[in-house]
């Protein structure tokens, strides 16, 4: 019994280092087909073509489509708010050039052609179920952002920051949406000037800018 119970105490072991390069390969066929072509349209033998791996790996890695397309998600969560950081670097001690600089990264963003829309947004769409794993994590990016924008808000002077930052929200979230049909012939132009005017409209004092 003693022996019994070390081995189910005993911490499970390292993936060697070719299972590592195994798991990197299969995320990162994963992420560019899930991105581009949808979750459900991609079948597993797909990435297991494109990763260049047996299956028998990428199931010792993932233990289902489910848990792979977790590790989507996560994966492009980090590399979102990688994005987000470098952005708000450029001018950290004042909100409102930030929130200037951040619109004008999103209108580069949306509007390059290789921009497919915001995978959380997309995968929410494709997983109606409220209880699926895929959808909790789409919300938590969601709701830091709109956190992170009520801190900008905050620090920018808004009257009403939660409602400035709403507002912000839905000027984002509306981007990500009209972006796949319009590119840089649609309203993408007009992100930085219609985020200035609602931050202006805010501020004590503020005009919006003509």
């Amino acid at each position: 019994m003693a022996v019994m119970q070390k081995i189910k105490s005993a911490p499970p072991a390292e993936p060697s280092p070719a299972e590592k390069t195994a798991r990197a390969r299969i995320l990162e066929a994963a992420t560019d087909l899930f991105y581009r072509e949808g979750i459900r349209a991609v079948g597993i033998d797909t990435i297991i073509a494109r990763s260049g791996v047996a299956k028998m790996s990428l199931y010792r890695n993932f233990a289902s489509k489910d848990d792979l397309v977790v590790a989507f998600l996560d994966y492009r969560d980090r590399i979102y708010w990688q994005w987000w950081d470098h952005v708000m670097a450029a001018h950290p001690e004042d909100a409102r050039r930030q929130i200037g600089d951040l619109f004008a990264a999103l209108t580069r963003r949306v509007t390059s052609p290789a921009y497919r829309g915001c995978p959380f947004i997309n995968t929410a769409t494709e997983f109606p179920d409220p209880d699926h794993p895929a959808r909790a994590l789409c919300l938590a990016n969601k709701r830091e952002l709109r956190r992170r924008l009520n801190d900008l808000a905050e620090r920018a002077g808004a009257r009403d920051p939660e409602a400035l930052a709403d507002q912000l929200l839905l000027l984002m979230e509306g981007a990500y949406a009209s972006a796949q049909n319009f590119r840089a012939a649609g309203p993408a132009p007009h992100l930085c000037r219609a985020a200035e005017a609602l931050v202006a409209a805010q501020l004590q004092g503020g005009d919006p800018t003509p």
